[in-house]
């Protein structure tokens, strides 16, 4: 390398962020992401033994994913090429895959391709890579914040295998931090900086896992400070800290991995995870409609008669919604939720419908008894039909020992739990009459 070229590969060094200055530069340096890169793992096994082919990385911002793409062009000895799907089309994608081809025959080198936001292709442009990737031309790294299952075309997804990226733990965080600071070329080291630990617990935790945020907070609050040395201090830390934008798609899969959580949350009883995941879809932008549905459904799903009155306040709440609109319905909403949360459960009535439709749909249809059926018009008494006919109304307790199904067959099983405690108690006593009517008949 010049001199020239070593002065403007430095400037351009000194122009570049701190998170991208800090990028791993061997794979024994990245962190997280150990559920498959960890020892014994799928990818580090694939690595050892030479056998990466074209893969697919999912997850949110600052989790490593581009990151990861250039250390496995390192580790795998091949030429890094990059695309963005975003300014790139299928001009690009096609003088990649040609020159990878030319490469491969030649001198049998490797081409890795990195597509970001690979999800930002359409289905043409992405069944432009399906023979190459299957032929193994390109080693293919497409990087998505979106589901690949419902964004990415199921051929290539099938000739992929899919990392799901977490976020970063705090201590995942802390480690890149703490890197940083002490890094002299690359990072802050040249700065004399003492970091309070209520700072450093604060940047860790609000970054959410993303670690360029962690780190594009860290590199303000040590540029932007006059003092010498450095006390960087809670207060700092929230002066460099900017709002992070909520990452919510209302047709993705981050929708229905929220609602998912809050209505297991309901489900699972605790009213402060589930206030959690409705404020995380408010802000988001979620259609209360959509969420007073849903509650307007786990009344009867996962409540049911264990409080009956649990279908009234969420069909109350769903009106209140339509009423009222945002941003006061959250009020609505957060007492239908909490409410919800602390009721007795219940799915005894889901069970019995599901178990009911189920012995239809496979055909076990039963016969109407002839005491049930109609006799409201001319010639059903010539049929005999509702002859023997209790009417309940005329029994003392209101209860007809009477067949109303003609098999012995039970779906509904009252759970021992709020009102379907009481419920269950006195089905318990009208079941044995109608045992007994079955038996007589």
């Amino acid at each position: 390398m010049s001199l020239f070229e070593a002065s403007e590969d430095a400037h351009r060094r000194s122009a570049q962020p701190l998170a991208a200055r800090m990028r791993p530069a061997r794979l024994a340096e990245f962190v997280g992401q150990e559920h498959f890169l960890g020892p014994g793992k799928l990818l580090t096994r694939l690595l050892a033994a030479d056998r990466l082919g074209s893969v697919i990385f999912y997850g949110p911002p600052g989790t490593g994913k581009t990151t990861l793409a250039r250390l496995l062009a390192t580790e795998s000895r091949s030429r890094f090429r990059q695309l963005s799907a975003v300014t790139s089309g299928v001009k690009d994608l096609r003088e990649i895959l040609v020159d990878a081809r030319d490469e491969l025959s030649a001198s049998g080198g490797k081409t890795l391709l990195f597509i970001d936001e690979i999800h930002r292709f359409n289905k043409a442009q992405q069944d432009v890579l399906l023979p190459d990737v299957e032929e193994g031309v390109a080693i293919l790294v497409g990087a998505t914040t979106e589901n690949p299952f419902f964004t990415i075309n199921s051929a290539l997804v099938s000739r992929s295998r899919v990392f799901q990226f977490e976020p970063l733990s705090v201590e995942h965080v802390k480690t890149l931090i703490a890197r940083a600071l002490a890094d002299r070329e690359r990072g802050l080291g040249r700065y004399d900086v003492r970091m309070r630990p209520d700072a450093l617990d604060f940047l860790a935790e609000t970054s959410d896992g993303d670690a360029r945020r962690a780190l594009s907070a860290l590199e303000i609050g040590v540029l932007s400070s006059q003092d010498s040395p450095i006390e960087f201090t809670r207060q700092l830390a929230e002066e460099s800290v900017q709002r992070k934008a909520i990452q919510y798609d209302r047709l993705g899969d981050v929708h229905y991995d929220a609602i998912s959580a809050l209505i297991k949350s309901i489900r699972g009883s605790d009213p402060d995870a589930a206030l959690y995941w409705l404020a995380r879809m408010l802000e988001g932008g979620e259609d209360v409609r959509f969420l007073a549905r849903r509650l307007v459904i786990l009344a009867s799903e996962d409540v049911g008669n264990a409080d009956p009155a649990a279908l009234g306040l969420a069909v109350a709440t769903a009106h209140a919604c339509e009423l009222v609109g945002l941003p006061e319905c959250q009020l609505n909403l957060a007492q239908a939720v909490t409410y919800l949360a602390c009721a007795p459960k219940s799915n005894a009535a889901t069970v019995g419908i599901y178990e009911a439709r189920h012995d239809v749909s496979e055909g076990r249809l039963l016969p109407v008894p002839v005491h049930l059926r109609d006799r409201n018009y001319a010639g059903a008494k010539r049929l005999g039909h509702g002859e023997g006919y209790q009417y309940a109304h005329d029994r003392p307790e209101g209860i007809a020992e009477q067949d109303y199904l003609g098999v012995d067959r039970t779906y509904y099983r009252p759970v021992d739990r709020g009102f379907e405690q009481e419920l269950g108690q006195r089905l318990e006593k009208i079941r044995e009459k109608l045992r007994k009517s079955r038996k007589t008949r």
